[in-house]
């Protein structure tokens, strides 16, 4: 069983997340690695929003893969490298057309550099049923 909420005794949320997610016990948790921008045939768009919406559908493919949905998913750290350009716009939509009405707990970091130059974004994700 999985609670979602915003506390009334901090700010709302400044965007597409929310504040926390409590998991009850028993539940069955999914770590999901790092999930870059690149595609099945290995190519790797150039645009950050781009390599963004890769790495979701990544994230939600490796939810598949494990019986579970994107409906699962608790918390998404998004790692962007730093000077790559990042539409906070564009970025929200993505996440409307992956993950619908659902919200998860949510980062996002500037970083200086990923595991390749070619890489501006990683999100590693947590998934709970």
């Amino acid at each position: 069983m999985k609670t979602s909420r915003n506390p009334d005794t901090i700010h709302a949320p400044i965007g597409r997340y929310v504040h926390q997610v409590e998991v009850g016990s028993p539940s069955r948790l999914l770590f999901i690695s790092g999930q870059v921008g690149m595609r099945p045939d290995g190519s790797v768009p150039e645009d950050t929003v781009d390599q963004l919406e890769v790495a979701l559908e990544n994230v939600v493919r490796n939810l598949e893969a494990a019986g579970l949905e994107a409906t699962d998913l608790v918390k998404a750290i998004t790692y962007v490298v730093m000077g790559s350009p990042m539409d906070l716009a564009k970025r929200r939509a993505v996440l409307e057309r992956l993950f619908g009405e659902h919200i998860a707990t949510s980062t996002l970091v500037y970083v200086a550099g990923l595991a390749s130059p070619e890489y501006k974004v990683e999100v590693d994700a947590w998934a709970a049923r």
